[in-house]
């Protein structure tokens, strides 16, 4: 079962200094956490704050190219979750067809932004990989990333750090500026 999502932000994950885009459900509170890399998160960022150039970007690029040959993007999934790796289709519709493009999240993402597409995530993501919004103030007290919490992490059975995933809120893992 597919579940739409939208982007909730854009995190800098302070173990590795790597951007983390986090999407969350849209009717509901879970999220999903994909880490992604620099241009990516930029490419995000910049749709998300209105930037324009004078000259087109890959993912501009990439939607006039689609456009150009009649397509359109008309949603983006992510499908899953293999060896800590996520996978995404872009549903591209031309000429009364279907075709299913597989990418990565990141440039799923950063086009669907582009193009006003829908994005999906496959429930079962939601349920495995997510974390959710935690309301306690003891996950305010977590740092992501501290030395501290790594250790600790790598203590954990698989049920007690999914446990501790859930009680993260995405602020932990701090804010991403481009």
């Amino acid at each position: 079962m597919l579940v739409e999502v939208r982007v909730q932000s854009l995190a800098l994950d302070r173990s590795t200094n790597t951007p983390v885009v986090i999407l969350q459900e849209l009717e509901g509170e879970r999220v999903l956490p994909i880490w992604i890399g620099p241009s990516e998160a930029s490419a995000i960022a910049m749709q998300l704050a209105d930037m324009e150039f004078s000259r087109p970007l890959t993912h501009d690029l990439l939607c006039s190219l689609l456009s150009g040959l009649g397509g359109s993007v008309q949603k983006v999934i992510i499908t899953k979750l293999e060896s800590s790796c996520y996978y995404a289709e872009l549903i591209v519709h031309r000429n009364g067809e279907v075709f299913s493009l597989d990418a990565r999240p990141s440039d799923s993402i950063a086009v669907a932004l582009r193009v006003e597409a829908r994005i999906f995530a496959q429930e079962d993501l939601l349920e495995e990989a997510t974390i959710e919004v935690a309301e306690d103030e003891s996950a305010a007290e977590l740092t992501f990333g501290s030395q501290e919490v790594e250790a600790e992490q790598q203590s954990m059975g698989p049920e007690e750090l999914k446990e501790h995933l859930r009680r993260l809120n995405p602020e932990d893992f701090g804010r991403f500026t481009p």
